[in-house]
């Protein structure tokens, strides 16, 4: 008789139902298990792990047996360990019920309605139960198929818990797992009380010394989700502002943080006994990433820096040493808000909605235009180091600011500029005003704004028209650019309350603009 549970996997960042079938047969030389439903290596493995978890957790598992396991539907390839715990059980059942000329000893009561459960763990040798990668998703796959229980090891129960209409059980050996099917209402269901990721508190806006206009930057961009740049000599302050752009950013809601804790949970970075992600994500990659590592991909595919980021802030220091090459990659899932992986294997598709803000010297050694250095950069070097950063590139940046060198008076002097919670309260306003404005568009912020709705909420006079033509005209913008600084403005209306943008409002977005004409000389 064939014995049958149910268990989850991951595709992409979607999880999906798997069926575990196990079907036994006596044979008289010695036994072996096959699993089949296109394994992986670490599924194939799941044969040594099972084998001597039942053995050592005192499980009846002679050794004369052919072991059959099917995953179900066999046309999609099953990844990890996650599958070990849904087999020992499986297979224990399928022994109690077919094996004949057990001992009374080894004779144990069969678990009911098992159809009512989705189980997911990894064995250990001793039968000891270790979480997963990936649990958020196939919580939410075992909840939309009808589940009413999950079995998951107990480190992963905070993080399947925070799926509304699942019943979530942790459990630590096969033992407990055994018992837990027998008799489910002698255990209780994991119940968190928190199950959101601590916030970050130890660094604040209000630590930063001088820099006004950088800091309106900062906040009109977190205001509208608008891509920056910044560029100025080392020690001015961009990797600190940048560090700060996450405290002042608006909270994740629901749909958001499902969304981003699913993709952050599949490459297992999600906080230990945590749940949903509260802050939105701040990802700072090194600049010697590589294409793979940024867009995603891999053996087993999986989310790139650019994913990890979605919902939040993707933050790239030192613009111009990563590779051209990896940079360009860039171009289109900035645009999309979604990178697709093609494999020959197949594709998926990662959504990667975030912000991008990047830091830049003026030049290679970092001091040109500083008024407290002399450059040591020739024109060519100066130029070589530019054009690693295309036009195209500079293009979906929405401003491009230049970051000064700190005063000396402003280090002396203690920093009066606002906190977070200040500048995030008025953020956090103008993000409402924003997804009142467009509710029936599905249109977030004002930086996803379309051509077409940006024609329709933003609109101008003939004053602001010629306005903004001739600054395209003056600074040879693109009309890609002609665009974005029509959302940076209607950004800025959004913070100071005004209907529709205002001539000032024009003019300080377009100013945003100004300094890429410096950066394409």
């Amino acid at each position: 008789m064939i014995a049958r549970l149910h268990s989850a996997a991951v595709n992409g960042i979607d999880g999906y139902e798997v069926l575990v079938e196990v079907d036994m047969q006596k044979v008289k030389d010695t036994g072996r298990m096959l699993i089949v439903g296109l394994p992986d290596t670490a599924v194939r493995e799941s044969v040594q792990r099972v084998t001597s978890a039942l053995r050592n957790s005192a499980f009846f598992c002679p050794g004369e047996l052919l072991v059959t396991v099917n995953l179900a539907p066999a046309d999609l390839k099953k990844q990890g360990p996650g599958f070990d715990l849904p087999i020992a059980l499986g297979l224990e059942i399928a022994i109690q019920r077919d094996y004949e000329n057990m001992p009374d000893a080894c004779k144990r009561r069969l678990p009911l309605h098992t159809d009512d459960w989705c189980i997911i763990g990894e064995l250990a040798l001793d039968g000891m139960v270790r979480g997963v990668q990936g649990v958020l998703p196939q919580a939410v796959a075992a909840r939309d198929a009808g589940r009413k229980y999950m079995m998951v090891a107990a480190e992963n129960a905070a993080e399947a818990s925070v799926v509304e209409g699942l019943t979530v059980y942790g459990v630590q050996s096969l033992p407990e797992a055994w018992a837990l099917l027998l008799e489910r209402e002698r255990f209780a269901p994991f119940c968190a009380s928190d199950t959101g990721a601590p916030e970050v508190k130890h660094i604040d806006f209000d630590e930063i010394k001088g820099q006004p206009y950088a800091r309106r930057a900062m906040e009109i961009a977190a205001a509208g989700g608008h891509n920056l740049l910044m560029c100025g000599s080392p020690g001015s302050g961009k990797s600190m502002l940048a560090s700060r752009l996450p405290t002042i950013l608006p909270p994740l809601s629901r749909e958001e943080a499902l969304e981003t804790s699913k993709i952050h949970s599949i490459c297992g970075l999600l906080p230990r006994n945590g749940g949903l992600l509260r802050m939105r994500p701040y990802r700072s990659p090194h600049h010697t990433i590589s294409d793979v590592g940024l867009m995603g991909g891999g053996t087993n595919i999986t989310p790139g820096e650019i994913s990890l980021a979605h919902n939040g802030v993707l933050f790239l220091d030192e613009l111009p040493e990563f590779s051209r090459r990896t940079l360009e990659t860039l171009r289109q899932p900035l645009e999309s808000g979604v990178v697709t992986i093609s494999r020959a294997s197949g594709s998926m598709d990662f959504p990667c909605a975030f912000m991008l803000v990047a830091a830049m010297n003026p030049c290679p050694c970092g001091y040109l235009g500083d008024p407290h250095h002399s450059c040591r950069c020739n024109h060519a070097a100066i130029d070589r180091y530019r054009r690693k950063i295309s036009g195209p590139l500079l293009d979906r940046f929405d401003m491009i600011i230049e970051v000064p060198p700190v005063a000396p008076a402003d280090l002396l002097n203690k920093p009066d500029g606002e906190s977070s919670a200040v500048i995030r309260a008025r953020v956090v306003a103008a993000r409402l005003l924003q997804q009142q404005r467009y509710a029936s568009t599905g249109v977030t912020c004002n930086a996803r704004l379309s051509s077409r709705l940006l024609r329709q909420y933003c609109p101008l006079t003939s004053t602001q028209q010629n306005i903004l033509l001739g600054a395209v005209e003056q600074f040879s913008l693109s009309a890609r650019a002609f665009d974005r600084i029509l959302r940076v403005a209607r950004t800025i209306a959004d913070l100071a309350g005004h209907p529709v943008p205002t001539d000032n409002d024009l003019f300080e977005a377009i100013q945003f603009r100004q300094f890429e004409t410096h950066l394409r000389s």
